[in-house]
């Protein structure tokens, strides 16, 4: 009995062992790891910073009114191409109470005035002609009757521009035309608003914008770390958002000296004469991103970034070269211009190498159901 005992804690002890001899190797016998690899090659780089912004009409002008009053009709709309000096709208004049009362009272004292000179003047008309009155006092009587006159001719005058907006030579101030050619842009005013004229002290209500819409130019903001590396006359190329599938053809011409911080960030300002298409029908205030080449570098050889690795401690840039079948060694390395997918290699490989592609990680293995 105490043979079979020991035969069986035996034969435990062998499948004990059997069992677990089988499960460390089942649990340890994991499949390689195969890293795919790349060779450096030779390709064209090209730096790229792109600006927000939108074009905007070179000349864009404001047409202000030259007396205040009631638009009486607008003769244009949004869109007409005209011409300067082309009538835009006409204006009501609705005379100030206070001014209209007193040009009408300098109206009639200028009247009496010249009654009163007229009679003194064609008495001493007549004693002048007898040789009564001398030659040097019928010369002041005669002054006093002419200027009497003039001033009845400036009252008047004074009067009808209140009343009227004019005094009846040349242009009438109620005409609002237009002071340049172009497109109008807006008319802010209709048919019954009351407008104010421009002035010293206010600017006056805007009756129509005007801007010539075949001289276009782009503003955008660009980043302070980008700014350093913009000249004036550079190439831009402007994509705009309503017309999606044209560039067009820019050139710098303004960088601002100083920036804006906006939302934790310093921007400058841009400007670039935009090179239009006569096939394209550019509005004014479309939205736009401008391209400029920062850097452009041809037939140098290069990788990709994703395979630039970074030492912790010096930050020195490195890859990782296959020596033999799936090994590989550290080999420092230099970098020169890059475009965010590919960086330049200025020294430290060659075509022939081949650089580990690290970022492999194995297949996660599904649960069977």
């Amino acid at each position: 009995m105490k043979k079979i005992v020991k035969y069986i804690l035996i034969a435990v002890l062998l499948g004990g062992v059997i069992y677990a001899t089988v499960f460390f190797i089942s649990t340890n016998n994991k499949s390689a790891i195969n890293y795919e690899v790349e060779s450096p090659k030779k390709i064209a780089i090209e730096k790229k910073a792109v600006a927000t912004g939108k074009v905007v009409p070179e000349d864009q002008v404001e047409i202000k009114p030259q007396i205040s009053g009631i638009i009486d009709v607008v003769l244009v709309k949004e869109g007409d191409i005209i011409k300067s000096g082309d009538l835009i709208a006409k204006i009501k004049v609705v005379p100030n109470e206070a001014a209209l009362n007193s040009a009408i009272g300098r109206l009639d004292n200028a009247k009496i005035v010249l009654e009163n000179s007229k009679i003194d003047y064609e008495r001493n008309k007549g004693l002048f002609d007898k040789g009564i009155v001398s030659t040097q006092d019928f010369n002041a009587i005669e002054l006093r009757y002419n200027q009497a006159k003039q001033e009845r001719i400036n009252a008047e005058n004074d009067l009808r521009i209140i009343e009227l907006g004019t005094a009846g030579k040349g242009a009438a101030n109620t005409n609002i035309r237009a002071t340049v050619s172009g497109t109008i842009l807006e008319i802010p005013v209709k048919k019954g608003d009351q407008v104010i004229e421009s002035n010293n002290f206010n600017p006056g209500t805007t009756v129509a914008t005007i801007a010539d819409l075949t001289n276009m130019i782009f503003e955008g903001q660009v980043d302070e770390a980008e700014v350093g590396n913009l000249t004036i006359g550079m190439p831009l190329k402007i994509n705009l958002g309503a017309i999606s599938d044209k560039d067009f053809e820019a050139k710098l011409r303004f960088i601002a000296p100083q920036g804006l911080e906006e939302q934790g960030a310093v921007q400058f300002k841009i400007e670039a004469n935009v090179f239009l298409d006569s096939a394209f029908f550019v509005r004014a205030g479309y939205s736009a991103n401008a391209t400029m080449i920062l850097g452009q570098k041809k037939n140098v050889l290069a990788i990709k970034e994703a395979l630039v690795q970074f030492d912790e401690k010096t930050e020195q840039p490195f890859v990782e070269v296959e020596v033999g079948e799936q090994q590989f060694e550290r080999r420092n390395i230099e970098l020169g211009l890059s475009d965010g997918i590919h960086v330049e290699i200025i020294s430290g490989l060659t075509e022939k190498d081949k650089v580990k592609v690290f970022s492999i990680t194995e297949p996660v293995k599904k649960n069977k159901e």
